[in-house]
């Protein structure tokens, strides 16, 4: 039996115990040390915008759209995201400073904060059927390696240059497959076709560096031109498939972000 000194006591702790749940599910969430956004001052259009870099501790965009941001913090692809027409539109700076020690999974949800606190974004995820391209290994393995960590990039070779992971390269190919057939070699052909995801189903882990010789062909589209790269330089192999594709539902988000 509890005499009625420990009583107390017993309370306190009690008292004490039943209010750790609600101070765990406190945890800050991952942010950037520091960040700009701001709209761009001189848009350039979809053929030129929407380009993402990382170099040491700096996160930056340039003339990005948030459809772009949203498909980087989410790790999808622009045509698994739907919302307003602006979101695909309008093009916006951003340059933010990783806090020291970041490591490459931190980033993505160091982005979504941003996006969540600067464009008040509110999304909700589900998922539709639809056509997709599946990045797989070839029969005979792959004909690529991982760089090596702290490897300097290496852009020797001529020809398409590339070095990201396998996500990344699956995303660059989404963009490339859109080219249609050229049927002048001397005059560029842009993406302008309906974006198909393709999913990454390499199972390679890994940051890769690598060239490819990948030249337009009168006559023929990008993705036969890739399909014979991705066999005979990368031992990769692409299908059609049908399946279930994770979307993000852009529900509401601001045309202006908060200020910085």
């Amino acid at each position: 039996m509890l005499n009625g000194m420990r009583l107390p006591l017993l309370i306190a702790a009690l008292i004490q115990l039943s209010t750790l749940p609600s101070a765990c599910g406190l945890v800050a969430q991952p942010s950037f040390e520091v960040a700009s956004v701001r709209p761009s001052e001189h848009e350039v259009g979809p053929d030129y915008n929407n380009q993402i870099t990382y170099s040491g501790d700096r996160f930056t965009g340039k003339n990005v759209t948030l459809k772009r941001l949203i498909a980087e913090a989410w790790h999808c692809q622009i045509n698994q995201i739907t919302g307003p027409p602006w979101i695909d539109r309008n093009e916006f700076d951003v340059e933010a400073r990783l806090p020291a020690g970041t490591g490459n999974e931190q980033i993505a949800p160091m982005l979504r904060n941003l996006l969540v606190t600067r464009f008040q974004l509110k999304e909700h995820s589900e998922s539709r059927e639809m056509r997709v391209y599946e990045l797989t290994v070839g029969k005979g393995g792959p004909k690529i390696q991982p760089a090596k960590p702290g490897a300097a990039e290496n852009p020797a070779g001529s020809g398409f240059h590339f070095r990201g992971n396998m996500r990344q390269f699956a995303d660059l190919l989404a963009v490339q497959f859109s080219i249609p057939a050229a049927s002048d070699p001397n005059t560029p052909v842009r993406a302008g076709g309906t974006l198909i995801p393709v999913l990454d189903k390499t199972g390679l882990d890994g940051t890769y560096d690598f060239s490819v010789d990948q030249r337009p062909e009168p006559g023929t589209d990008a993705f036969t031109g890739w399909k014979r790269t991705l066999e005979d330089q990368l031992g990769l192999e692409i299908a059609s498939r049908k399946a279930e594709v994770p979307i993000v539902v852009v529900d509401e988000a601001a045309k202006v972000p908060t200020a910085n």
